[in-house]
């Protein structure tokens, strides 16, 4: 928690450099780790090509000097916004990513908002009536949420929607409008029968996550004092559950969103894969199968930056949620 007396000023500051912390501490774990393994050159030349030609290509990738010669390189260019070109597309992998990151943050994006639609209501109704038939049902689904692989949902909704009813399509992002140089589907008719499965297959887990921290929440909070007050004035119980009750449960139920919406966009690989949808996910499949370095590099830097960020507006939604709740820092 924040120090009271501790300036607003001071904590952003502080909170910025703990974010330029981490991302230093990642750069050179992540450099390390990726530049390490295989070796790229035996992936991209031809399989018969001469001990002059793989080393000739080694020097003209720069793979011949020692590691902390090419990390130095590597955070030279990166503070001028260059992380390499692709080895495999020969332009740059940070505009690569940027490219495909519109797909991405649409998926994770309409995947969390279908999870909070379906899974906050019926958290609450399995709070509510939690030893009738659908309050019981309700937690048995959202244990099938977390037990069931996301990779053999993707297969189920596709033979069931796709091949079977033929209602959506199974693979694509469909039509896409251009809003500010960027490609978005949601303004489609096409682009959100393309984007409905694999949302609803990236839901599946957070839907159940959120099930059940609004079942554990909302029962704690029906036992407080508070709620008990309130009923003894004879407040209505619908203004007791909105009111009282949810404010109380949702400054944890965003604290973890916040975060989990950033493991959405991280891991939403095997959906983008089984879906064919065009995000950086599937991107980095496909670069890691030819050791593309540079775009691999690119991508884990985007998606730590990105936990950051989610992190820090995380800590800012508190003083919205409730005025006693000042911004934390750990």
């Amino acid at each position: 928690m924040r120090r009271p007396s501790e300036p607003m000023l001071a904590f952003l500051i502080r909170r910025s450099l703990q974010g330029i912390a981490v991302l230093c501490a990642m750069s050179i774990i992540v450099f390390a780790g990726v530049y390490v393994i295989g070796d790229p050159v035996l992936v991209m030349i031809s399989p018969e090509a001469s001990q002059a030609e793989v080393t000739a290509t080694r020097v003209a990738l720069g793979l011949e000097q020692p590691l902390w010669v090419q990390y130095g390189r590597f955070v030279e260019h990166a503070l001028s916004g260059d992380l390499g070109r692709s080895y495999a597309y020969s332009t740059p992998a940070i505009g690569l990513i940027l490219e495909r990151m519109p797909a991405t943050l649409e998926l994770a994006l309409v995947a969390l908002l279908i999870a909070i639609a379906v899974g906050l209501p019926l958290g609450l109704w399995a709070a509510l009536a939690p030893d009738t038939f659908a309050g019981r049902a309700i937690m048995t689904g959202s244990i099938l949420g977390f037990s069931l692989p996301t990779f053999w949902v993707g297969v189920i909704l596709i033979m069931a929607f796709s091949v079977g009813l033929g209602w959506l399509p199974a693979s694509g992002r469909g039509q896409t409008v251009d809003v500010l140089g960027l490609k978005l589907s949601i303004l489609t008719l096409d682009g959100w029968k393309h984007l409905l499965l694999p949302a609803v297959n990236l839901a599946l887990f957070k839907f159940a996550l959120i099930v059940r921290l609004v079942r554990g929440g909302t029962r704690d909070a029906l036992v407080t004092d508070y709620v008990r007050f309130a009923r003894a004035r004879g407040v209505p119980e619908s203004r007791i559950v909105g009111v009282h009750v949810l404010k109380n449960i949702l400054i944890p139920i965003v604290t973890v969103l916040g975060l989990e919406f950033g493991s959405m966009i991280a891991f939403s690989i095997v959906t983008e894969s089984i879906f064919a949808w065009p995000g950086m996910g599937k991107l980095i499949i496909d670069s890691i199968g030819v050791l593309d370095r540079p775009v691999i590099v690119a991508y884990l830097l985007v998606v730590v930056t990105l936990f950051v960020v989610v992190n820090f507006a995380v800590d800012l939604a508190y003083a919205a949620l409730d005025p006693r709740v000042r911004l934390a820092g750990r």
